[in-house]
């Protein structure tokens, strides 16, 4: 199965609940009125992508139905597809740290995918020819220290690591040291993932900062922040609070196959101004890619039915004499 089937398959709860109120919205309503707005909206926020990103989407609508002169219902359907492709657009230069001297600070709260992601990273650009280096910069868990040794076995990368308790910027500065020594190309740092004290959670990713920037100024510093997709506007939340401590150059969002908040991708990049990078969509190495927003959006409106209301009762006709 290729990544988008698999990306079709994981978001077919939210696509079905999404599919569902469309085509009832498209097929019930044969003017554009107030009540087809205020019920494209809920729609929309029902697949949780949020009061301020669907009244945004709804605004924007309603501006390019009144420039484009439509009075109809059924264009609205193509152009809410580009309205919300067009806020989820992710330029190729965001990329441009995967082709040079990177150290990535890889932040987020304690199960969300973050150890996992770090070694489905390494292991893919491992096979792009990349040398790689892992560092546990998350002493505070024992397991998390050694999960990530284990994924640095499998993946068939070195990794930096001290004891549990160890101070996190002491790892990441040895781990920077061995990165220049050993001309790696990226380095991969694990970092704690407590939200309960921000001003301990700011210091020391800001510690961890200062060490990358000081002592290999020549590298540029990528931090990727995991998100939950499953857990809808909660990992939203995450990464607000995330972005007051710490600039956020992307998002990795994970453990969206089988959620039906998959409208949390939108939401996200909408409201943070923070491109999704990356997307999980399973558990194998290769599930998680490089975000395709066009991908994504036809995966999330995949069964919205195109029919005007005649051409199904006319199908349904048809159906009944058989």
């Amino acid at each position: 199965m290729g990544l988008f089937d698999k990306l079709i398959q994981g978001l077919t709860k939210t696509r079905n609940q999404l599919a569902e109120g469309l085509n009832q919205i498209f097929h019930g309503h044969s003017e554009l009125d107030d009540d087809f707005y205020d019920e494209l909206e809920e729609v929309l926020i029902m697949a949780d992508l949020g009061l301020e990103t669907t009244s945004n989407i709804i605004e924007d609508l309603k501006r390019r139905v009144k420039e484009y002169k439509i009075r109809e219902v059924e264009p609205c359907r193509e152009l809410l597809n580009n309205i919300i492709r067009d806020q989820m657009m992710v330029e190729d230069s965001d990329y441009d740290f995967e082709e040079q001297k990177t150290v990535m600070l890889i932040i987020g709260v304690n199960g969300v995918g973050k150890t996992t992601s770090i070694g489905k990273l390494a292991a893919q650009y491992k096979r792009q020819g990349k040398k790689v280096l892992m560092a546990a910069g998350d002493t505070f868990r024992a397991a998390a220290i050694d999960q990530l040794k284990t994924w640095a076995e499998r993946a068939g990368v070195d990794i930096i690591a001290q004891q549990e308790g160890s101070d996190p910027a002491a790892v990441v500065y040895d781990a920077v040291q061995a990165a220049k020594a050993r001309n790696v190309d990226i380095l991969l740092c694990d970092t704690a993932g407590r939200l309960h004290n921000k001003k301990n959670l700011m210091d020391e990713l800001a510690k961890m900062r200062r060490i990358i920037e000081k002592e290999y100024p020549e590298a540029h510093c990528e931090t990727l922040i995991v998100l939950d997709g499953s857990t809808g506007q909660n990992a939203l939340e995450q990464a607000r609070q995330f972005s007051e401590v710490t600039d956020l150059n992307g998002i990795i969002l994970t453990k969206l196959d089988g959620t039906a908040k998959g409208g949390i991708a939108i939401a996200i990049q909408a409201e943070l101004d923070v491109p999704v990078k990356y997307i999980g969509v399973g558990e194998k190495i290769e599930d998680l890619q490089r975000f395709d927003p066009t991908r994504y959006v036809e995966a999330l409106f995949a069964d919205l039915d195109v029919r005007s209301e005649v051409e199904m009762l006319i199908e349904e006709d048809e159906d009944s004499w058989q």
